[in-house]
């Protein structure tokens, strides 16, 4: 799907979080007016908060939670791998060290699609298995540590457009321990995000050293050291957008997780476009730390939304806040542009928005205290998760999900 000659500012719109949230909004006002494939049991809203709640408690019983990022990941099994990242990066200046780290887990969120139910990665540092997220999160960070992303033998610790240019789906199978008694979902999507992501950060010249690491100098000398979290949100969208499968181009931009629903179509041809942009945000959130770490000031992170991701939306469908009207669409895989799966997505934006605020409710702090990248760290993600293995032995989402590895 093909847009030309639109009003630059409804292209930056439709990369604001302000739009993911308006047009889930939308979506979500249909669903409650009976239009859509889902019912939406709102009175369950405050039991599903309890439940989040009850989680948030038995992981930060202090109440002292972190933000949602891919940081957490990496440290897996009670193993400090980020101890041993630091150890060999204490030489380096705190913006080199915050390059290194920026690289790292800039290419470890593109990897982190889902990995589907068979794959698990073996590390051998500790001869322990890790799956799903964990896995992809450890596999990523022992490829970076060994120099897989790096075209500069004397510089591995780094991840530069020459490496990731030749980056291909057989370099992932062995670095991920993929076989076919150990198959990982949406393998050529993953692997040729990295290879489009060296083909990107070659044709930027906004970049300098053909890193992806470099987005702290571009924020900081575009925008100084005092940051905006949708700042850096819009600077990955527009640096990193040509990474993502051509599904629909706004003059000449490719808008990535942007989607086309059905029921919001008017006559202005935008009016059924809805971005969730989940990769790019959870790649905002997992940025913000290390460029703290190098003395840059981030704010308004609560402007930021939730994650239109399997485990959240998988939360609500599994604790009954929203239910399927066709309950054969159990059974059935569901395409990422399908009207079904965009609903289920914009719900989920609108519904974790309503379940942070009730749990601050409860907890009686403000959003300021409790942002919702903390509710989301501290307890929907893993709640979703724990839900899913209650009822799925093996874990897996309430729907079936036909993934290219780019968006789930």
């Amino acid at each position: 799907m093909i847009f030309t000659d639109i009003n630059d500012n409804d292209v930056s719109y439709l990369l604001s979080p302000k739009a993911i949230r308006e047009r889930s909004q939308e979506i979500y006002d249909l669903s409650l007016a009976g239009i859509g494939e889902f019912q939406i049991n709102i009175s369950r809203l405050d039991e599903v908060a309890d439940y989040v709640l009850a989680v948030i408690k038995n992981n930060y019983p202090d109440l002292n939670i972190p933000f949602h990022s891919r940081w957490s990941h990496f440290q897996v099994g009670d193993i400090d791998r980020l101890k041993r990242l630091d150890e060999k990066l204490n030489h380096l200046s705190a913006y080199d060290k915050a390059r290194a780290k920026l690289d790292l887990v800039l290419v470890s969120v593109l990897l982190d699609a889902g990995a589907g139910n068979s794959w698990c990665y073996f590390d051998k540092h500790c001869g322990q298995s890790f799956s799903r997220s964990e896995g992809l999160a450890v596999a990523s960070f022992d490829m970076f540590m060994s120099g897989m992303f790096s075209s500069d033998k004397s510089q591995p610790l780094q991840v530069d457009a020459e490496s990731l240019m030749s980056f291909n789906r057989q370099k992932l199978e062995l670095g991920f321990q993929v076989s076919h008694n150990n198959p990982l979902a949406g393998l050529e999507g993953r692997a040729n995000l990295i290879s489009e992501l060296g083909n990107t950060l070659n044709n930027n010249d906004d970049f300098k050293d053909n890193r992806p690491g470099n987005i702290i100098d571009f924020l900081t000398i575009n925008y100084g050291e005092k940051l905006e979290a949708d700042t850096i949100l819009n600077s990955v969208l527009v640096n990193f957008g040509n990474i993502w499968p051509g599904r629909i181009c706004i003059n000449n931009i490719n808008m990535g997780d942007l989607w086309a629903y059905s029921k919001l179509k008017s006559d202005d041809p935008l009016s059924c476009l809805v971005p969730f942009h989940k990769l790019s945000q959870w790649l905002t959130y997992s940025l913000i730390e290390p460029i703290l770490e190098a003395g840059i000031t981030v704010t308004g992170v609560e402007k930021l939304t939730g994650l239109a991701e399997y485990r959240n939306g998988g939360l609500l469908l599994d604790k009954q806040l929203i239910a399927l009207k066709d309950k054969s669409n159990l059974s059935k895989s569901h395409l990422a542009n399908s009207d079904l799966i965009i609903e289920w997505r914009a719900l989920t934006i609108v519904l974790l928005d309503k379940i942070a605020e009730n749990i601050r409710d409860k907890l009686i702090m403000s959003e300021a205290q409790l942002p919702l990248a903390k509710v989301l760290e501290g307890g929907t993600w893993w709640a979703g998760r724990k839900v899913a293995k209650t009822l799925r032995n093996t874990g897996a989402p309430p729907l079936k999900l036909n993934s290219d590895g780019t968006v789930f």
